[in-house]
C-alpha cells in the first residue's frame, strides 16, 4: 500500500479543512516546497496536492507552486482541485511533470471530457469521490449530487478508470479513524486501485485501512498534528 502523505493548498500555504469546511481552515505551513522536501525525507515517493481554491472556483490558482514541487523535489504528484478541462489537465500532465490528476466534480458533471481525459491519459487519470452519506459531493465538497458513489466508481470503471481517491467527507480532518467499511465496499464491488482517504489519526490507522485491500492512504491533519510517524509508516507498509 502507497502512502501519500497530502498538501491541501489555499492561498498559496498549507492548511487543512475540517470536514471540507472553508470556514474551518487551519494554517500548518506557509512554504508549501519546504514541506514536501520534508516528506520525501521521511522517504515518501508519492504526494496528493489539492488546489483547494481551484476545487471551489474552477479556476486554476495553485498549480505554479504545484509545478515547482514536482519539478523541484522528484516526488511523484497526485493532483487535484478545478480540472475541469483538456487544457488545464495537458498543462498538469505534460508540462509540470504530474504523474497522476484527479477528477472529481468534472467527472459528475462533465462526461464528455472524463471520457477524453481517459481515453488519452489511462492511468495518469484518478477518479475522486468524495463521499457525504454516501453520496458523492462536488464543487469543493459544498453539494451533493445525488449519486452513489459505489455505483459511480462502477459507472468510471466502465469509461476506463483504473485508479479510485476515496474520501469521507465526514472523517475527513477529524482524526477519528478511517472508513474501512464504506473503503473495503469500494474494494470488492469495483475491483479498482482505491486510495482511502479520511479519518487517519495514528500510525495503527494507517495499518488497519491496509487490512480493507486499498492501494494507498492519503495522511494529512495526522502527521501535521504529529499523530503519525511517516517514516516508520512508510517502512512497515
Amino acid at each position: 500500500m502507497i502512502i501519500l502523505p497530502a498538501i491541501d493548498l489555499l492561498g498559496g500555504k498549507c492548511v487543512r479543512l475540517r470536514q471540507g469546511r472553508y470556514d474551518e481552515v487551519t494554517v500548518y505551513n506557509d512554504d508549501p516546497l519546504a514541506q514536501a522536501w520534508e516528506f520525501k525525507e521521511a522517504g515518501a515517493t508519492w504526494i496528493h496536492i489539492v488546489d483547494l481554491d481551484a476545487a471551489k472556483s474552477g479556476i486554476p490558482t495553485n498549480h505554479e507552486i504545484i509545478k515547482e514541487i514536482s519539478v523541484k523535489t522528484g516526488l511523484k504528484v497526485d493532483t487535484g482541485g478545478g480540472i475541469r478541462n483538456m487544457d488545464t489537465l495537458s498543462s498538469l500532465i505534460e508540462e509540470y511533470g504530474v504523474s497522476r490528476c484527479v477528477l472529481g466534480t468534472s467527472a459528475i458533471k462533465d462526461r464528455a471530457f472524463t471520457e477524453k481525459a481517459l481515453a488519452r491519459y489511462g492511468s495518469k487519470i484518478a477518479i475522486g469521490i468524495d463521499a457525504k452519506g454516501g453520496e458523492v459531493a462536488v464543487d469543493g465538497w459544498t453539494e451533493g449530487s445525488g449519486v452513489k458513489a459505489v455505483d459511480f466508481a462502477l459507472t468510471m470503471k466502465s469509461l476506463g478508470a483504473t485508479t479510485v481517491i476515496f474520501t469521507d467527507i465526514a472523517r475527513d480532518g477529524m482524526l477519528t479513524g478511517p472508513a474501512f467499511d464504506a473503503t473495503k465496499e469500494m474494494v470488492d464491488k469495483t475491483g479498482l486501485d482505491i486510495i482511502a482517504s479520511g479519518g487517519i489519526g495514528s500510525d495503527e490507522d494507517i495499518y488497519y485501512i491496509k487490512k480493507s485491500g486499498a492501494a494507498g492512504v492519503i495522511v494529512g491533519k495526522a502527521y501535521y498534528e504529529g499523530r503519525v510517524d511517516l517514516k516508520t509508516c512508510l517502512q512497515n507498509v
